[in-house]
């Protein structure tokens, strides 16, 4: 005999709108931090300290981070935790140093 628990509500599970908010929470942290990295650490000392290898490591870090905030974006569209018109605002602000941060506190 096999014991089937009845589902929890949508915000207990762990892929349900809260939690998908929470995980776009987090990301929007991470990929504000890695552009702020990048922009006032690697690039400078790139140009300023001759170490292009700053850059060379810093972008494909900002990068993943980047998709990663999407990939986040669309998973909490999908579930019901964000409309298509908040994700999008929040990809947008996410082009622009502490846009990310303060995606954070709206998502509050």
């Amino acid at each position: 005999m096999t014991h089937h628990d009845p589902a929890p509500d949508s915000c207990a599970r762990p892929d349900g709108p809260a939690h998908g908010v929470a995980a776009l929470r987090t990301w929007c942290v991470l990929e504000a931090t890695t552009l702020l990295a990048l922009l006032f650490v690697a690039v400078p000392l790139k140009h300023l300290g001759g170490f292009p290898m700053a850059v060379s490591v810093m972008g494909p870090i900002h990068g993943f981070a980047f998709l990663a905030l999407g990939w986040a974006a669309v998973r909490a569209v999908a579930s019901g935790g964000l409309s298509k018109q908040a994700a999008g605002k929040l990809m947008l602000a996410a082009c622009f140093p502490f846009g990310g941060l303060y995606s954070r506190w709206v998502l509050r």
